[in-house]
């Protein structure tokens, strides 16, 4: 058994609260009346099928896309009555990348502790720290556009913990990248977890790493949350011996196409973003 860390021993409460969450894009139902919670400090698998509206769920819990109906709180703030708070709370990994390429990794780190007002001595005793975390403080000076996939991966996951948010939110994180450097990946996390109390809500489709990383799993298909619990607990419901049997029994064997307007979605995103969110 491995060792408790700190937030192991006092009592749980909820950093994320979705009650009643829908969304609606013309007449398709991206998410359809969906209701879960996120524990302060929980390593936390958001999994489905393409299309199955997941990353909605994650546009709308990071303020990119208006919930139709529904009430969203994130570290106490109410998502669409305090966007900016909200924002501050929580880092991002997007699944695809969003780096500078012409940036060193440290002009990176530098740019996006200054979007967030940290103060100038403390971001680059984090940026230090996180860089050195994530094996790249020998490479702060290189430019981005030399990094590996894995190296800008692990660069990503460095600058969206700057701001020492409460909630890192991960899509697909480690899509591409090699079992060795996804493995190194997650022992990073796992640590981060471990020692700062860092919520990690991330999606996957590597059923193993979900297995294996994640306290408590929630599938979602159809834009509905079909079933929630632990690793053990999912397949103890659907009699199996694997997650991915599991998952696959819950949400059938049917190929998915991706997941429907998502251009059009991100077009919407922007201008919401650009247009500082306004309700």
């Amino acid at each position: 058994m491995e060792p408790r860390g700190f937030y192991d021993i006092i009592p749980r409460m909820n950093i994320i609260e979705v009650k009643n969450l829908t969304k609606k894009f013309g007449d398709i139902t991206a998410v359809d009346n969906i209701s879960f919670s996120v524990e302060k400090g929980e390593i936390f698998a958001f999994l489905g099928p393409n299309g199955a509206g997941k990353s909605t769920t994650i546009k709308i819990l990071t303020t990119l896309l208006n919930p139709t109906a529904g009430e969203i709180s994130l570290n106490s703030f109410d998502v669409a009555k305090n966007p900016d708070a909200v924002r501050h709370s929580f880092g991002i990994v997007f699944q695809d990348p969003s780096l500078d390429d012409e940036l060193t990794a440290w002009e990176n780190m530098e740019f996006h502790g200054v979007l967030y007002n940290v103060e100038k001595n403390l971001r680059r005793e984090r940026i230090e720290k996180l860089m050195r975390f994530v094996e790249l403080w020998d490479r702060k000076d290189s430019f981005v556009k030399s990094f590996s996939g894995g190296m800008k991966r692990r660069l990503e996951i460095a600058r969206g913990l700057l701001h020492h948010p409460k909630v890192i939110f991960l899509d697909e994180p480690t899509l591409g990248l090699d079992p060795q450097t996804r493995n190194h990946m997650w022992n990073y996390l796992k640590e981060l977890n471990k020692t700062e109390g860092t919520t990690v809500f991330f999606t996957t489709h590597y059923m193993e790493e979900a297995d294996k990383v994640a306290q408590r799993i929630a599938v979602i298909d159809h834009g509905t949350i079909i079933a929630s619990g632990t690793s053990e607990e999912l397949k103890t419901k659907t009699n199996t011996k694997s997650l991915e049997e599991a998952f696959l029994s819950l949400t059938g064997k049917t190929i998915r196409a991706d997941e429907s307007n998502s251009a059009d979605h991100m077009r919407m995103a922007g201008k919401l973003w650009r247009g500082g969110n306004k309700r």
